[in-house]
């Protein structure tokens, strides 16, 4: 199937790993050029080099923090400057956060929105111009099943995402008439690194393999999700195939939610 995304120009931020890079793979493979930003410089070119010789497309590593302003400025105005155009944003930068809402401080509310929320919206506000010049394009947001359904000692995450998912829809209205289309994708457990991480730290002396098939039994479909899935569903949204979609936020969990 030809997903119409060749010549396009994506960003995708948190590209160096897990979701991001599987979506810079996906997008790479059907023709487009990817610019992914992260906070490690060694471990963004690495990605890069990889994900550009398993594609044959340019990806060009800018390194950034999109909780910073200034960062998330010249991660934009440096794509457009090389490649002339923008077409994708890809909002995926983030990490998972959850504590008791009396133990959490100020900083640990403002560091969290300050990435999530605010990297979004600084993201956006950055690239729709551009993808206005370029007669239309898509963002798309990574939130996940706390957005649409908390959970106890859920916060600060899944209050950030809801307003992830709220600022979702609020943009698909705004910029139709432009042809930006803004949609959301909610993931459940899927592997990545952060998760990966997180098996070494339990230090439990099983294999990772044994460790995602332990949580997969949680999961109505049996297994934990692949970050290539994401990535495949990411390009989808962004591509001409999907061009009717917008203001949406799909699950993307096994079958994991109680809520559509």
């Amino acid at each position: 199937m030809d997903l119409g995304l060749d010549g396009k120009v994506a960003i995708v931020t948190g590209g160096s790993e897990g979701i991001g890079r599987a979506a810079a793979q996906s997008l790479g493979r059907e023709g487009a050029s990817v610019v992914i930003c992260a906070r490690r410089a060694d471990v963004l070119q690495r990605a890069a080099d990889d994900i550009a010789e398993g594609t044959g497309a340019q990806i060009v590593p800018i390194v950034a923090d999109v909780s910073r302003a200034a960062d998330v400025e010249h991660l934009v105005q440096a794509t457009v400057e090389r490649f002339g155009r923008l077409d994708i944003l890809v909002n995926n930068a983030g990490r998972s956060a959850n504590g008791e809402f009396e133990k959490l401080t100020d900083a640990d509310w403002q560091d969290d929105l300050d990435l999530k929320l605010f990297g979004a919206i600084r993201a956006a506000r950055a690239s729709i111009p551009h993808l206005r010049k370029a007669g239309g394009g898509s963002i798309v947001n990574i939130l996940n099943l706390a957005a649409k359904a908390p959970g106890a000692r859920s916060y600060p995450t899944s209050i950030s995402r809801a307003a992830g998912l709220a600022l979702t829809k609020a943009l698909s209205k705004e910029f139709a008439v432009d042809n930006i289309r803004v949609n959301g994708i909610m993931i459940g457990l899927i592997k990545s690194g952060q998760n990966d991480r997180g098996w070494q730290r339990a230090g439990t002396g099983e294999t990772l393999e044994a460790y995602y098939a332990e949580r997969g039994k949680n999961i109505p479909l049996g297994r934990v999700g692949e970050a290539a899935e994401v990535g495949d569903l990411i390009a989808f949204l962004c591509s001409t195939r999907g061009a009717y979609i917008t203001g949406v936020a799909i699950n993307m969990d096994g079958g994991t939610s109680a809520v559509v």
